[in-house]
């Protein structure tokens, strides 16, 4: 039977005239082809057109199994004959068939040589709310969907097929924005049809949006059972997963990964600059945070403190340099906690805090520390300046502090978070300190940099008014002077 089907084959491509096919499902498993030549009678083509229902247009309906799986050939083959003529004006059977060969044998073009448009997944539209490392967080995340084959970033959400929205879950005020727009992208997914028609949406297909960062964390899979506003959630430590989140919405499910990690940095990874030509940049140095204060929920949300490789940062910092960035601040939760114990690292028993201050959580291993990664920053890089933020008072050790003094390109800026002038209350936040370890601390730090600018930190949500006033005059007043306090009042 194989023989016959073959010769038939051959003796229709071999008609100039023309043919027309017919597919015929004969048993559950296979099917059977019927080849009509134009050449055949009119008697034998009308004894033949019933069993095939119409030699014109012909369509494959699925062919469904029981074991649930279906092969769907849904392409329709049509060919036209003139009246009157045994003629096809349509191309032939051998001509089609010609074409399909090619098209297996061509190799698969490279994407690099696609139009960009068609090379990428989608486009991305991206915003953040909260803390300095979100942005920064938000350059790795481009870089790695970038990577991936998401490679247009557009300013406005109706025109992306992804949407991103970095989230801060440190004050409620970020959270309820963030909620607002959530239903925002909610309606440009829902009614995307309508909105596309109307002109209000350009995307080419409803948006995806996808949920970052601490709020994230926080609320997990809460987020995605509120009204099907979101397709994925993905926490801080999770951003390496976000293709594979994002394909499993293709397939109708969501996606979520909250897991944190004791070791991710993401420093294998080169961020892709929201700001394209600023002088500026931050550069993360560490993740995480290890003080467990009474008011904050970073160790939640952020996981445990994890530094990135020396090198890592100086090759970071050298590509920033030679694209035209004269300041870098540095990054982290508890920036001057930095410890790249990657090699060599010596007991923790040597760690050296700042005088008169502690920590619930002991250092195992010591590696590098802050001060080591400022000294060699500022070596390799003498044009450069830089910046770092956010610290800890309890990691001021005097040989940080000297090194400010002594290097020209490290600013003599020192932010500096007291949160409570009282000590009882700084017992109760579990911040490790006194009210006076405090005061003694910014005493050394303006003897040995005369020119400091000390900024802070305070919370008055958690002190009676007795509190505040203690807290408001003697160190606002006594310690840093009206015309030197930037204080960041958190209600």
């Amino acid at each position: 039977m194989a023989s016959s089907s073959l010769s038939s084959l051959s003796s229709i491509l071999s008609n100039p005239q023309g043919c027309s096919l017919c597919f015929k499902s004969s048993t559950r498993r296979g099917l059977a082809l019927a080849f009509l030549s134009s050449k055949v009678n009119h008697a034998s083509s009308s004894a033949l057109l019933p069993r095939c229902h119409n030699a014109h247009r012909i369509t494959q309906k699925p062919i469904k199994r029981k074991n649930g799986f279906a092969l769907d050939l849904s392409r329709s083959f049509s060919v036209s004959q003139s009246a009157g003529s045994n003629k096809f004006d349509g191309p032939s059977l051998h001509q089609f068939v010609s074409k399909a060969h090619a098209s297996l044998t061509t190799p698969q073009m490279e994407s690099d040589s696609l139009d960009p448009d068609t090379a990428s997944k989608g486009r991305i539209y991206h915003e953040t709310y909260g803390c300095q490392m979100n942005i920064n967080d938000m350059e790795i995340v481009l870089a790695i969907m970038k990577n991936s084959g998401y490679k247009e970033v557009v300013t406005d959400p109706e025109s992306a097929e992804v949407i991103f929205i970095n989230t801060c879950a440190i004050r409620d005020n970020a959270e309820q924005r963030v909620w607002q727009r959530l239903n925002y992208f909610w309606f440009l997914k829902r009614e995307w049809k309508t909105n596309v028609a109307i002109g209000r949406a350009k995307s080419l297909r409803p948006p995806k949006v996808v949920v970052l960062g601490c709020m994230a964390e926080r609320l997990k899979d809460k987020i995605l059972d509120s009204d099907k506003m979101v397709d994925v959630v993905c926490g801080p430590d999770a951003y390496r997963d976000l293709p594979r989140l994002l394909e499993e919405v293709d397939y109708g499910q969501k996606g979520i990964n909250t897991l944190l990690s004791l070791e991710e940095t993401y420093a294998d990874i080169s961020p892709v600059r929201i700001s394209q030509n600023a002088i500026s940049a931050f550069v993360s140095v560490m993740r995480g945070c290890n003080n467990m204060c009474a008011f904050c929920i970073v160790p939640f949300t952020r996981g445990r403190e994890r530094s990135r490789p020396v090198e890592s940062i100086v090759r970071e910092v050298k590509e920033l340099w030679e694209s035209g960035v004269k300041e870098v601040t540095l990054l982290g939760q508890n920036v001057n906690s930095y410890n790249d114990a990657s090699s060599d690292p010596e007991s923790g028993a040597n760690w050296e805090y700042s005088e008169g201050f502690s920590s619930r959580c002991k250092v195992k291993n010591m590696g590098l520390r802050f001060a080591d990664l400022l000294d060699r920053l500022s070596l390799e890089f003498p044009e450069m300046r830089f910046r770092f933020t956010s610290p800890h008072p309890k990691d001021y050790p005097d040989e940080l502090l000297y090194l400010m003094r002594d290097r020209h390109n490290i600013c003599n800026l020192i932010h500096l978070p007291a949160q409570s002038g009282n000590s009882r209350i700084l017992e109760q936040m579990r911040r490790g300190y006194t009210r006076e370890a405090y005061l003694d601390l910014v005493k050394k730090i303006r003897s040995i940099i005369p020119d400091v600018a000390i900024t802070s930190d305070f919370i008055t949500g958690m002190v009676t008014q007795e509190h505040y006033l203690n807290t408001f005059h003697f160190l606002i007043a006594q310690v840093y002077g009206s015309n030197e306090i930037q204080a960041s009042i958190k209600v």
